[in-house]
């Protein structure tokens, strides 16, 4: 059994009702329930939540909800890992077999059912524990300025001053859009970061963190832009 597993607390604070709101017509949480349904992949998709609103949205899309997260998970405390790990272990208390499970952001409209396809071909590989969904920063992080005790500028690494950035290493971040973990390395190591973890490349137009009402904005424009120019997203 593979299994997609949606995290979307109720308590969202910097914009309230976040997982729900609706985005260009259709709560946000749709298009991740959706894309992973479209997939192919995944036998079951569950949510984990602690509002009967969240719950009551998600399974209207086709979404599973089999418990209430408790309440100790869904405050600003609480990590994802924690959650994550809540989560693997009641479905597998409640009889769900299944040793690789996705975790799905609830905010991840740009993600299309191809792209979780390619990255579970990754999963697949017996030497990998995870495939995390990452993007590449926009400028070289070598040379990135910090304030010394004077307050002046200084370069962080001014090794790196005079190299063009062409012949810099790319550096990566988290996407934070998808990830795909193996169940027991992810059990014992507790983490997302697994010690085999392999990279999943996203480009910066399906990377859009979603936390603000600018942020939100940004991303309705940024998602009507592709669909004019008929890109997926």
């Amino acid at each position: 059994m593979k299994i997609a597993i949606i995290p979307a607390r109720g308590g969202s604070k910097r914009i309230p009702g976040k997982n729900i709101r609706d985005f260009l017509g259709k709560p946000i949480i749709g298009y991740s329930i959706e894309v992973a349904l479209q997939s192919g992949l995944f036998d079951r998709v569950v949510v984990t939540t602690d509002s009967d609103e969240i719950a009551k949205t998600a399974i209207s899309f086709g979404a599973e909800v089999p418990f209430v997260r408790s309440s100790h998970l869904s405050d600003d405390y609480a990590t994802m890992t924690d959650v994550m790990l809540d989560c693997v272990e009641k479905l597998l208390n409640d009889g769900y077999s299944f040793d690789m499970f996705c975790c799905l952001m609830p905010t991840a409209p740009f993600i299309f059912p191809e792209l979780l396809v390619d990255a579970n071909e990754l999963t697949l590989d017996s030497g990998n524990d995870a495939v995390i969904s990452v993007s590449e920063f926009a400028f070289p992080i070598q040379r990135a300025f910090v304030q010394n005790e004077k307050g002046f500028m200084a370069l962080r690494e001014p090794e790196f001053e005079m190299l063009r950035s062409n012949d810099m290493e790319p550096a990566y971040h988290d996407a934070g859009q998808f990830y795909f973990l193996r169940l027991k390395p992810f059990q014992e190591q507790k983490r997302f970061f697994m010690s085999a973890s392999k990279p999943f490349i996203l480009p910066a137009h399906m990377v859009q963190d979603i936390d603000t009402e600018d942020d939100w904005i940004y991303a309705e424009q940024l998602y009507e832009t592709l669909l004019k120019r008929g890109e997926r997203c």
